[in-house]
């Protein structure tokens, strides 16, 4: 007769020598660090949208106590959110195979019954559940909004935001059940040869193990090996150079668009916004208001009489891509708040001439209109803006996220963030 089939709640459905407590805790112990880096530097990306600011600027109302953290997003120095969502989004892509890898480590416990043996029993299903959930989550929302644009328009941010928080506690929870096993296992060091290593109770190791075809150090090359691939094929887009031409995976980090002194990447075009020459055209004005009333409407030809000054910043945004340091010119923002009556720099709300699509509005603190590299920017690289880039003016910040450098810009309201 036949063997008897097993089901995968049986231990001994799952067959691999190589699953065990030591390869398991290795691969948890580089997820963890990962998934740290990406926890804060993603925290860093809310806080740098200034969301306590404005509504405009918040996609995640009724964030509550979970808004502790925010502090006012610096202007210095002006690559930091280039760094810090570079990082966010290259290592995130690099950590795919390891967080494969760790789900296929422990995925005897998914289906171990019963369902729960004790209430400790019970907290370490239920936070194996959430983390495994919340990390796909994670990961798959992200990816998809990095390679798909506006695949989840006007939501990705608060889907995001709330899933990063139920998987830290659930991952809070898991860590401080398994640390002291994982930590016995590490110090058991490398397994010798193909055989089972010692359970220590985790149920992981295969009672009945199939014959060996990979090493334990042949596995955790292939993952590695995966993770300096994904690397390879991703960080060209925030490190910039010729390596722009090795990110194969990121939408926005292959070959600049166009050529001339407008050849840099560019997130949302004029056409799909609803932007159009017509309305950028010689009737163009730019309305400022400011203190106890003043308004003031500007041509482009009065603010190109007005003292004009240089900034060379990047251009970044959070999925992940940005651009080299470009050279702007134009009038800086403080200049503009003093022609509206303020003697220092208040808050700015921001009003873009797009029709459609996501921050139509944005709003600046008032310590990125004082810094001086805060342009409302009339040329780029010694030339006049493409409209694609924001014809006839556009706002340029250090550090402040690209959505946050309004494109196309129709008024500047000082002191009228809502």
């Amino acid at each position: 007769m036949g063997e008897t089939r097993t089901l995968p709640s049986d231990p001994r459905f799952w067959r691999s020598p190589l699953r065990g407590p030591w390869l398991t805790a290795v691969l948890g112990t580089v997820l963890l660090g990962g998934v740290t880096l990406l926890f804060v530097t993603g925290l860093l990306s809310y806080a740098a949208y200034n969301p306590g600011l404005s509504p405009v600027n918040d996609k995640t109302p009724g964030r509550g106590l979970l808004g502790f953290f925010l502090f006012p997003w610096p202007t210095d120095p002006h690559w930091l959110y280039r760094l810090t969502q570079g990082l966010h989004v290259t290592v995130g892509v690099a950590l795919v195979p390891v967080l494969l890898a760790k789900l296929w480590s422990v995925i005897p416990k998914l289906f171990a019954l019963p369902p729960a043996r004790s209430a400790g029993h019970a907290l370490e299903r239920i936070s194996l559940l959430l983390l495994v959930g919340g990390a796909l989550f994670e990961f798959v929302t992200g990816l998809l909004n990095v390679q798909l644009e506006y695949v989840f328009p006007g939501s990705f941010y608060p889907l995001h935001f709330y899933g990063a928080w139920v998987f830290a506690a659930a991952l809070v929870v898991h860590v401080a059940l398994r640390f002291p096993r994982a930590v016995r296992a590490l110090r058991g060091g490398l397994p010798r040869g193909p055989a089972p290593e010692p359970d220590l109770g985790t149920g992981l190791v295969a009672p009945r193990p199939a014959p060996a075809t990979l090493s334990r150090r042949g596995a955790l090359g292939l993952v590695g090996g995966g993770s300096l691939l994904l690397f390879g094929v991703t960080a060209g887009q925030s490190i910039g150079g010729p390596l722009r031409h090795t990110a194969l995976l990121a939408p926005h980090g292959g070959g600049n668009p166009g050529g001339g002194p407008g050849s840099f990447q560019i997130n949302k075009t004029a056409a799909s916004v609803g932007v159009t020459a017509r309305g950028t055209g010689a009737d163009w004005r730019l309305l400022v208001t400011g203190a106890n009333g003043r308004e003031a409407r500007l041509s482009r030809e009065q603010l190109l009489r007005l003292p004009q000054h240089e900034a060379a910043l990047p251009i970044a945004c959070v999925e992940g891509w940005s651009t080299s340091d470009q050279l702007w010119r134009g009038v800086r923002l403080r200049d503009l708040a003093a022609l509206a009556g303020y003697g220092g720099a208040p808050d700015v709300l921001v009003e873009s001439l797009q029709r459609h699509g996501s921050f139509r509005s944005a709003a600046l603190r008032d310590n990125q209109v004082r810094d001086p590299r805060a342009l409302l920017a009339l040329r780029v690289n010694g030339d006049e803006l493409t409209l694609d880039h924001g014809y006839p003016a556009r706002i340029i910040v250090p550090a402040a996220p690209g959505v946050l450098n309004t494109k196309w810009v129709a008024a500047l309201r000082f002191g009228g963030v809502p």
